[in-house]
């Protein structure tokens, strides 16, 4: 295959994969901007192993890992100051947006998880992939994808609720 081949194959790539990256960037960084940057990051990093990665056939593998281990990476470089709520500004009224603020409490928690069980977390559960693509995904066991997933609800659980994880408050929204 030629270079111009592999170059047309990679943007066919990016415009068909790019949302779905996008909205899992944006799950594991919680920032547009820093999403957009760690998409961009992740391909251009795949661009340069894509002759190698179409031979094995697993583009998306590589790139979700790419995009986990980066984004584990410049957490690790750049803790943001969190500030915490004084409880009378979290005690919400009942409003229209009442959603949409449960939803960024709930990213809000999901960011305090340990990068790698957010990762997972957002793999299985925005992204919908297996227990087995997921450890596919992170180079881990499917024992460790279930655990770390269990450990994760139940931490978001503990602090929300069960009310906070029923179906109409699912982490499945496109970025904002």
């Amino acid at each position: 295959m030629t270079s111009h081949e592999d170059d047309d194959q990679f943007r066919l790539f990016v415009q068909r994969q790019w949302g779905p990256l996008l909205r899992t960037a944006y799950m594991l960084t919680g920032d547009r901007g820093t999403a957009e940057d760690l998409v961009q990051s992740a391909l251009e990093k795949t661009h340069r192993r894509w002759g190698r990665l179409l031979r094995r056939d697993a583009p998306e593998v590589y790139v979700r890992r790419v995009m986990v281990n980066t984004a584990i990476s410049w957490r690790r470089r750049r803790r943001p100051l969190e500030v915490p709520l004084l409880i009378s500004d979290s005690a919400s009224a009942p409003d229209p947006y009442g959603q949409v603020e449960e939803r960024e409490l709930l990213l809000v928690a999901l960011r305090r998880l340990p990068p790698r069980t957010q990762a997972i977390l957002t793999l299985r559960y925005l992204e919908d992939l297996s227990e087995t693509d997921t450890a596919n995904v992170l180079g881990c066991s499917v024992g460790a994808v279930k655990s770390q997933a269990s450990r994760g609800l139940a931490r978001l659980r503990a602090e929300f609720g069960s009310t906070a994880l029923a179906p109409s408050h699912r982490l499945k929204e496109e970025p904002a």
